[in-house]
């Protein structure tokens, strides 16, 4: 028997488009009653609709902020050819419509007791990261690569002063496999113990994975890395891709 929550139907409370290719959506309601505090960082899971074969099309997104009433859920764009079910629903949804989602799914932090951490990740993994970010203690070291697609997809971070953040513009996101690996590659890492986090596209997820886990050796909690899409799938293809990925590692 499962013991997921049954999905919740939630209310678009308002669409706001923060970067040119970062559009946020706030959803509320009062089926947001009874919804676990602590929850950002976390994801849910967005009841889109049907397919043609009469498929349910769900897709998962990171809580970005909540509030007592409200979250805030961003979505990174990828421009009108990429734009899968998802983004469509975040660039149309009208307020006081209405979506069921599941969740919320546990969160991916940083790692506390570690002396630097290495983190990297595109548009997708943006929310995660603030939230991450954010969650560091005062006196935290690292370094972070986040892949935007333009200068004005920045957006102001609360990292700690220790933390040095770069941004890579890449106008047509999943073509540069290697850019956040090799940003990675070229910090000057101190002596003490590392902690890697990354989320991104398929490909530059598994550049990413030989350098912090196969080059580094960073293993267990001290790593955490996944793809969060890739490249011309859409997610159920991308599951299995990551499946199939996951099951040729070795042990």
């Amino acid at each position: 028997m499962s013991n997921r929550p049954d999905p919740r139907e939630l209310t678009v409370i308002n669409r706001t488009r923060i970067t040119p290719s970062l559009q946020r959506v706030t959803l509320g309601g009062s089926g947001l009653a009874g919804f676990p505090a602590d929850q950002q960082g976390g994801y849910l899971k967005l009841f889109l609709g049907e397919d043609a074969k009469g498929k349910p099309i769900v897709r998962t997104y990171t809580i970005r902020h909540q509030r007592e009433t409200e979250l805030d859920i961003d979505f990174a764009l990828h421009g009108d050819d990429a734009a899968g079910p998802a983004t469509k629903w975040s660039l149309s949804a009208e307020p006081g419509s209405t979506i069921r989602v599941g969740g919320p799914g546990a969160a991916k932090p940083l790692p506390e007791a570690h002396d630097f951490y290495l983190i990297a990740g595109d548009m997708t993994a943006l929310p995660a990261i603030s939230v991450n970010l954010a969650a560091l203690a005062d006196d935290a070291r690292g370094f972070a690569a986040i892949e935007i697609q333009n200068e004005a997809d920045k957006i102001e971070l609360d990292e700690p002063e220790g933390v040095e953040i770069c941004w890579l513009v890449n106008r047509e996101p999943g073509s540069q496999p290697d850019l956040l690996a090799d940003q990675l590659r070229s910090v000057d890492l101190p002596q003490g113990r590392v902690a890697g986090w990354a989320a991104c596209e398929f490909s530059g997820m598994r550049n990413l994975r030989a350098f912090l886990r196969d080059e580094l050796g960073l293993r267990g909690r001290s790593l955490y890395i996944s793809s969060y899409w890739k490249a011309g799938l859409i997610e159920d293809e991308h599951k299995l891709a990551k499946r199939e990925d996951a099951e040729a590692q070795p042990a």
